[in-house]
């Protein structure tokens, strides 16, 4: 784009959105995401058959807008075209499980991952080491193959695992902090941090319930 006059976002998005390729790109990674979340499904189904009850909560999906997408290329100075989407953004297709226990997080993740067709991209466990805001969720970035009449061709697809008590959290913080701009140094900024210690120790102690009625269940058996 050297030597032409910059397009803003409003003509980008005109000319993508007019653009077979741009189009393509979009179904491409909406099939990506269906095949992530039956994968997850189909887990749920299995391991509930263990406990009696499923491990995941909800499913939430979601594909990048073109806004967001054309947003966090100029911010990162990535080059505005569909090549330079595929190559520096895993993040346009994104998946986020909602669980009950922190262990039927870690249970999900390693059924996942050990599939033959998942590939690991990337891994960020914010579970183990939170955010210095206390946030937490386990996120991966895995590449699973989709079928086109073309072939098959890998698209990554994020995922995010967090318990009800995180989600809860996070949603709240998200919106607290786009009400008002938070900074590390606030007194509010010390008091949701401090949130998120008591739901990650909510979530601990919920965790150990149930592991003390598991085992009670089985000595009576």
């Amino acid at each position: 784009m050297a030597g032409k006059k910059e397009l803003d976002v409003v003509e980008v998005m005109e000319i993508l959105d007019k653009s077979e390729n741009y189009r393509l790109l979009f179904t491409e990674y909406r099939s990506a995401i269906m095949e992530i979340e039956t994968k997850l499904r189909v887990l749920d189904n299995e391991l509930s058959i263990d406990r009696d009850k499923n491990p995941i909560e909800t499913i939430h999906t979601r594909l990048k807008s073109p806004e967001s997408i054309l947003e966090k290329m100029r911010r990162k100075n990535y080059p505005l075209t569909i090549e330079s989407m595929r190559t520096n953004l895993l993040d346009i297709a994104g998946v986020r499980v909602i669980c009950d226990f922190i262990d039927d997080i870690y249970k999900l993740e390693q059924h996942l991952c050990s599939q033959n067709d998942i590939t690991v991209i990337r891994r960020k466990d914010y579970i183990e080491e939170p955010k210095p805001n206390g946030y937490r969720s386990l996120h991966l970035v895995v590449s699973v193959p989709i079928f086109l009449t073309s072939g098959p061709k890998e698209i990554p697809v994020e995922v995010q695992f967090r318990t009800m008590a995180m989600d809860f959290w996070a949603s709240l913080e998200h919106k607290l902090k786009y009400k008002k701009d938070i900074s590390e140094a606030t007194d509010a900024a010390a008091r949701l941090k401090e949130c998120a210690d008591k739901a990650f120790a909510l979530d601990r102690e919920m965790m150990r319930i149930r592991s003390d009625i598991d085992e009670m269940e089985s000595e009576k058996s």
